[in-house]
């Protein structure tokens, strides 16, 4: 028992800080600081009779900050010092010394990136996910409890994984997931898959039409990225593999029209997030303009996700394809696996648990029905709750455009809840089509049904993980680092593009698309808007020009980085609707995003911030994208090209 105590004393004690009986009290306190970067630390409200008394900071008895109280009071008698913290270690900010003090500690900013970049070199290296963003996680937990690894482990363990899910949001997604898993079991075992396929399959005769189908199902279901992904892959992966579509090439086009028609739609479980960000900054420079109205402006300068969408349909309608990716389908087309020979697809739907019943008849419709019900309750279920979800006045509501009216409740939704009541609607109906047709038993409906949530586990575990690291990256500020080290770069012509970067930096670090849109939304949009007027050589229309783009190349790098992260959600859910090995999805899209992300930099971000019209860069990158893939792509020996 003692050599218990002196483990949990030697490895666990250490991590705790120190804390007076009656600390001073820093609200909105971050568990770790950054040293080169300015933080503003706001203080609680302090009694009339403390102005005279002194605050100080101070680390290993050096004094960095110190000064009477009544030069940082604020109008409402709080404190707020503004402070940057040039080593690292335990900083102790004292009031007047004895009263009151409280510890905070500061880490070197260069360590804030290093979980992300670990775990994501990692997951290429080992082609083992779970194990990288695990690994990732744990070195973040290190950094921030005192670089004490044993501590690192616990916490990685209680404070991150455990609560990772912890969030309604995140369950839905997770129930939503497994439930559409059940859904899609059920249709496998009653033959509806192999249904569609067969019918489609007259239609999508050969590997082009095949590409296109999916390409153009990817672009119908606009209206969420969740949806999107999930329902095209799985509904779609059947046809593909009987084209010997490879399935690096499947979750490619599945993932190149998520998130990229999700952002440019008009009417979107994305649109009302995209407005609120745009309006709330507009309201911090006194900007009278109407959101909306900025956000349709946008669309012709937003060159990343439209660029994405050219490039999908050009590589399936060509047939031509480049590095890894034309490896991969000449693989397929070889009949050499539709996966590589040590893939480990995240969904098993090929188990001998979801094939067809023996005997079932192959009726499309015990597939397409329970799809179709997906899709109408998802778009009922926006529309509905975002009625209820709205807190515009009516008077204000019927004052819009139809369009404007349509996206502002689709906006107010909750999408979360919804995707989860579809998903159980659609499960349902498949399990009540088997029964009645009497092709399942109840008992081979329910197995069904679980062996589909089965084949999703494997995801769920990488979801979970995902959403750690995305916590550790928010603990540690991984964005903030990023915009520290970028910021002086900021100018007016080279702003949209810069910004673009930045974007994709954060979001492929830290895996969030609209994480990363509310950490710059607040700085970039007041910048753009500023920054020209401030230059007599700069045009009002270029000055337009460069706040627009700069607007659209947020959403735009956002989207790209999170495109390209094999820690992000949309990623992970792309490779397990595709039934492919998660690595192998990053490794063939990666080289295709880069390019599309270059495309829009050079021939789009960059034009537009030295004055061309939007709409002509957006003419000419996409004829550069289509004559790019016609002549540089290589042509796979399949049917149909």
């Amino acid at each position: 028992m003692r050599f218990f105590y002196l483990i949990a004393f030697l490895f666990v004690i250490p991590v705790s800080a120190d804390n007076n009986s009656d600390p001073l009290e820093l609200t909105d306190q971050k568990i770790v600081y950054l040293t080169g970067i300015e933080y503003r630390l706001t203080f609680n409200k302090v009694d009339s009779s403390l102005y005279k008394e002194e605050i100080s900071i101070a680390s290993n008895d050096k004094n960095i900050l110190s000064g009477r109280i009544s030069e940082y009071l604020q109008q409402d008698n709080s404190l707020q010092i503004s402070v940057q913290f040039e080593s690292s270690g335990t900083h102790t900010i004292s009031l007047n010394r004895e009263i009151q003090s409280t510890n905070i500690r500061v880490v070197p900013g260069w360590l804030s990136i290093l979980p992300a970049l670990f775990a994501i070199a990692l997951a290429l290296i080992t082609r083992q996910v779970l194990i990288a963003l695990f690994a990732g996680v744990w070195l973040g937990a290190t950094f921030i409890y005192g670089y004490n690894p044993f501590s690192g482990f616990l916490f990685t363990l209680s404070e991150y994984i455990g609560k990772a899910p912890a969030n309604p949001d995140r369950i839905s997604i997770l129930i939503f997931t497994l439930a559409l898993g059940g859904m899609v079991g059920v249709m496998s075992k009653s033959g509806g898959t192999k249904g569609v396929v067969k019918n489609i399959s007259r239609f999508a005769s050969n590997a082009r039409h095949g590409q296109l189908a999916v390409w153009l199902m990817g672009v119908l279901i606009f209206f969420d990225d969740y949806a999107n992904t999930l329902i095209v892959g799985n509904t779609m992966r059947p046809l593909t593999d009987k084209l010997k579509i490879s399935r690096e090439k499947l979750s490619y086009l599945v993932d190149s029209t998520a998130a990229p028609v999700a952002n440019i739609a008009i009417i979107s479980t994305w649109i009302g997030y995209e407005l609120s960000l745009i309006s709330e900054s507009f309201n911090t420079i006194g900007l009278d303009q109407n959101a909306y109205i900025t956000f349709f402006k946008t669309i012709p300068v937003n060159f990343y996700p439209i660029f994405a969408l050219i490039f999908g349909w050009s590589v399936a309608y060509f047939g031509r394809d480049l590095f890894s990716m034309y490896k991969a389908e000449q693989r397929a087309a070889d009949n050499k696996g539709l996966m590589c020979q040590n893939a480990v697809p995240l969904s098993d739907m090929d188990s001998d648990e979801l094939t067809a019943k023996e005997g079932a008849p192959l009726r499309w419709y015990n597939a397409l029905i329970p799809v179709g019900l997906v899709i109408v309750t998802t778009l009922l279920g926006l529309w509905f709750t975002g009625l209820q979800g709205t807190t515009l006045p009516d008077s204000e509501l019927q004052s819009m455009g139809i369009i404007h009216y349509i996206s502002t409740i689709i906006g107010s939704s909750n999408s979360f809840a919804v995707l989860m009541w579809a998903a159980f609607i659609g499960g349902f109906t498949a399990i009540l089509l088997a029964l009645f047709q009497k092709i399942l038993t109840l008992n081979e409906s329910i197995l069904a049904w679980v062996a589909g949530v089965k084949a999703m586990i494997m995801a769920a575990l990488i979801l979970t993980m995902a959403w750690a690291i995305g916590t550790i990256c928010t603990d540690i500020q991984t964005a903030n680092y990023v915009i520290s080290i970028t910021e002086d770069l900021l100018s007016p012509h080279w702003l949209p593009a810069l910004s673009f970067i930045i974007a994709g930096l954060i979001a492929f670090a830290t895996g969030t698309s609209w994480g990363t849109m509310a950490i710059l939304a607040p700085l970039v949009i007041p910048l753009s808007y500023q920054l020209p007027l401030m230059d007599a050589s700069i045009s009002s229309t270029t000055a337009a020009g460069i706040f627009l783009s700069s607007i659209a190349s947020i959403l735009a790098g956002a989207t790209f980085g999170d495109h390209c992260s094999p820690i992000s959600d949309t990623t992970i859910m792309s490779s397990m609707a595709s039934g492919a090995d998660h690595i192998d999805h990053v490794r063939t899209q990666l080289p295709y995003a880069l390019i599309v992300a270059g495309i829009s930099i050079f021939v789009g971000y960059l034009p537009v911030g030295y004055g061309l019209p939007g709409w002509l860069m957006l003419l000419i990158g996409a004829v550069a994208i289509i004559l790019f893939v016609r002549f540089a792509g290589k042509k796979v020996g399949k049917a149909g090209f």
